[in-house]
């Protein structure tokens, strides 16, 4: 915690242990339901990042996917030198078709000025999930919101549009087509890390990826059809091609060594 002042050394603790906790969470879940799963992890450092990446394959899940990354330089224009920072992302592909896909994000970033950052983008791709599920997850965010006195309106939009300018340098075609149902914290200007801010973003956070853990183990031996397949290919065809050609972060920042292993899906037709 070296460069920080007394109470962001405090968040910065608190941040670690949620990390901790959302990783028990994430991989202890997937691997009940897998019935142990097949482990891979790739580690990668350089001036400008720490990375780490794992997934975890299975039958029912078949690719679970964590990145964990420190960036201690920056590499293009909308990032800041930190004194310390932390992200943390999920990407989940199930066998069944009827839980779509989940990407969850956080990120917490403190500065040398003394300035701080906290966000994350928490949504689902929806591909043959059916309304009722989704409508739980939106309710389940919506309690969130309603107990932090925040709109979720402008979360969501942006979840749904993109940022402009971060889209400028990439190809918009191809973005992420979400269910706008959890919400996107990098709305500017970007929240910092007060209490208030720590506590909506992390329950944000554990609150759509439990939720999307709960269907996914609902669901897991319901039947499905062939309509229900063909959502799934063509939600991870877009998966596939918003990390190739639109997500700024992909496309321009991490290694394809670090985020092909914990994002990609594990088949994708074209």
């Amino acid at each position: 915690f070296a460069g920080l002042n007394e109470e962001q050394t405090a968040f910065a603790a608190r941040a670690l242990d949620f990390l901790s906790q959302m990783e028990d969470m994430y991989f202890g879940r997937i691997d009940k339901m897998n019935g142990g799963n097949e482990y891979e992890t790739r580690v990668m450092s350089t001036e400008y990042s720490d990375h780490n990446a794992k997934a975890a394959r299975g039958p029912v899940i078949q690719k679970g996917g964590r990145a964990y990354n420190i960036t201690k330089k920056p590499t293009r224009d909308f990032q800041r030198q930190t004194s310390w920072s932390r992200v943390y992302s999920v990407d989940m592909h199930a066998k069944t078709p009827l839980v779509g896909m989940i990407h969850n994000a956080f990120v917490i970033q403190f500065y040398p000025d003394g300035s701080s950052s906290i966000g994350g983008f928490l949504d689902v791709l929806p591909g043959a999930t059916p309304e009722e599920d989704l409508l739980y997850m939106k309710e389940a965010m919506d309690a969130v919101y309603e107990k932090y006195g925040v709109d979720p309106k402008p979360h969501r939009e942006l979840s749904c549009k993109g940022d402009d300018e971060a889209a400028a340098a990439t190809d918009r075609r191809y973005r992420r087509k979400v269910a706008c149902l959890g919400g996107s914290f990098y709305v500017q200007p970007m929240l910092t890390v007060t209490e208030e801010n720590f506590n909506l973003v992390t329950e944000a956070y554990e609150t759509l990826l439990d939720s999307y853990l709960t269907l996914a183990e609902k669901r897991a031996d319901d039947p499905f059809t062939d309509e229900d397949i063909a959502a799934q290919d063509a939600m991870r065809l877009n998966w596939f091609e918003d990390r190739m050609y639109s997500d700024p972060f992909t496309t321009e920042v991490v290694p394809y060594e670090i985020w092909s292993l914990h994002s990609l899906p594990p088949e994708v037709k074209f």
